[in-house]
């Protein structure tokens, strides 16, 4: 152990001199090409105010954001469009408590992950309306669209908790 120790320290301060740090912070920008399937579901939410899915014709299995394949029988779904309503389950999530410039709210925020109404697989975003201490898995939530369109996920802003 005493010996790993000793070749691991050496091997660490051998790279070391062989560096060299330049403090400074990197922009990490990136582009996401949403593509034909992705690209009308962000068209429905940008001009319908409507979430679509696709579903698939052998295990019936909704899937919404919508892919090209079934991911239990990897048939072709990218054609089998349904519409969904703007309610669903909050099935898990978790209170992001760290600030950086790229996340989209102020800290603590909520996000979650939504099983909508008629769907099997679940959706990412954020839940507001509800105090991060009071959140719970299964509650119902609906649907809050953007004011104003940004052509992303963002035209949906956020979920709330329905009142039952």
């Amino acid at each position: 152990m005493v010996k790993e120790d000793w070749a691991m320290k050496t091997v660490t301060n051998e790279i070391s001199k062989a560096c060299s740090v330049i403090p400074g912070k990197m922009a990490l920008p990136n582009q996401y090409f949403a593509g034909r399937v992705g690209s009308r579901f962000i068209i429905s939410l940008r001009d319908s105010k409507k979430i679509l899915g696709v579903k698939c014709p052998k295990c019936k299995t909704v899937y919404v954001p919508p892919m090209e394949c079934c991911q239990k029988d990897m048939t072709k779904i990218d054609e089998n469009w349904v519409e969904l309503g703007d309610t669903g389950v909050l099935v898990n999530y978790t209170v992001v408590n760290y600030r950086d410039a790229h996340l989209p709210r102020k800290t603590p925020y909520i996000l979650g992950m939504i099983q909508m109404d008629g769907a099997e697989a679940t959706l990412v975003h954020l839940v507001e309306g509800v105090d991060p201490q009071n959140v719970k898995i299964g509650m119902r939530v609906k649907v809050v669209f953007a004011g104003k369109t940004t052509n992303t996920i963002l035209d949906i802003d956020h979920f709330e908790p329905i009142e039952e």
